[in-house]
């Protein structure tokens, strides 16, 4: 094997990744992209090193190979990246991921990041739920946005809360964020628990077509995670009628929808919510608030 630079290999697994056809989505959108993040990774760089700096950089023979190998795994598994690295990326926050839970990449992370949703919220926003909460990785960004909360995590699936444990620990918020099992909102009835100021919802919001369609990565991940039955809104039907009774008078709910906008609006005709800008458009998060649910309703 010859001598090759950094830039060249990854140049090299980028057309290998290209050319194999395999899919992106799961933290990167690009060939070259996910060839920089796995070859960065796999050789022990920083994975936001400046490549114009260390492009030049001499790759030995055994480096090439353990990238390839690498390139290779990715390849014939179809696995997405971030379970072969057992690392995704949020917002730059970095969580621990496996394939019990799905890669995190909700959009919801945007509107924490940015600011969007503050005018929203008050002083007396105190207790947030992250809902259908996977790795946990909303939940830790509320918490690292908001010190003043306490935040719920919850999911149905035992496997990704065991995933979010790890992420709470990695950001030392276990005074601050709680983890719960539960399907739906059906174990946090009041006044067992407290009711909501805020709840975050990135639900299984694909529609069956749409799942019947999906590259292999994603049939990588748990499909308890995705699926959200014919028109994608079973699982946010449910949401609508069981969450009043666990919002606080002026709570607010921000909800994740992704590309079913079309079937959202024919699914809740009239129900008033406000759409939210982010890097995928400004028809796929939305706000909705306590009183328009009761009005719908």
């Amino acid at each position: 094997m010859s001598a090759m630079t950094l830039s060249a290999l990854i140049d090299q697994s980028a057309v290998r990744l290209q050319t194999a056809g395999v899919a992106f989505g799961h933290g990167t959108q690009s060939a070259f992209d996910e060839a920089v993040w796995l070859v960065l990774w796999r050789l022990g760089l920083p994975l936001d090193v400046e490549l114009g700096e260390v492009g030049d950089q001499a790759v030995t023979p055994k480096q090439q190979a353990e990238c390839s190998a690498l390139i290779d795994e990715r390849i014939t598994s179809r696995k997405p990246a971030a379970y072969l690295t057992r690392e995704a990326w949020l917002q730059g926050v970095s969580f621990y991921i496996d394939e019990r839970a799905i890669v995190p990449r909700s959009l919801i992370a945007e509107v924490l990041a940015d600011g969007t949703i503050d005018a929203w919220l008050s002083d007396k926003t105190k207790k947030v739920l992250d809902l259908c909460t996977g790795n946990g990785s909303l939940a830790v960004l509320a918490a690292l946005a908001w010190p003043e909360v306490q935040v719920t995590g919850a999911d149905i699936s035992n496997d990704a809360l065991a995933v979010a444990a790890i992420n709470v620990a990695r950001h030392d918020l276990q005074e601050r964020v709680t983890l719960l099992q539960s399907d739906g909102l059906n174990a946090l009835n009041p006044p067992v628990h407290d009711r909501f100021d805020l709840i975050l919802c990135n639900p299984p919001y694909v529609c069956q077509a749409s799942m019947d369609a999906l590259p292999a990565e994603y049939r990588a991940e748990p499909e308890l995670a995705l699926a959200g039955g014919t028109d994608g809104m079973d699982f946010v039907r449910q949401l609508f009628k069981d969450a009043p009774a666990r919002m606080n008078e002026n709570a607010l709910l921000v909800l994740e929808i992704g590309n079913e906008v079309e079937h959202f609006i024919a699914a809740f005709p009239g129900l008033e919510v406000a759409w939210l800008d982010t890097s995928a458009g400004d028809d796929q998060v939305l706000l909705i608030t306590r009183q328009a649910l009761l009005l719908h309703r």
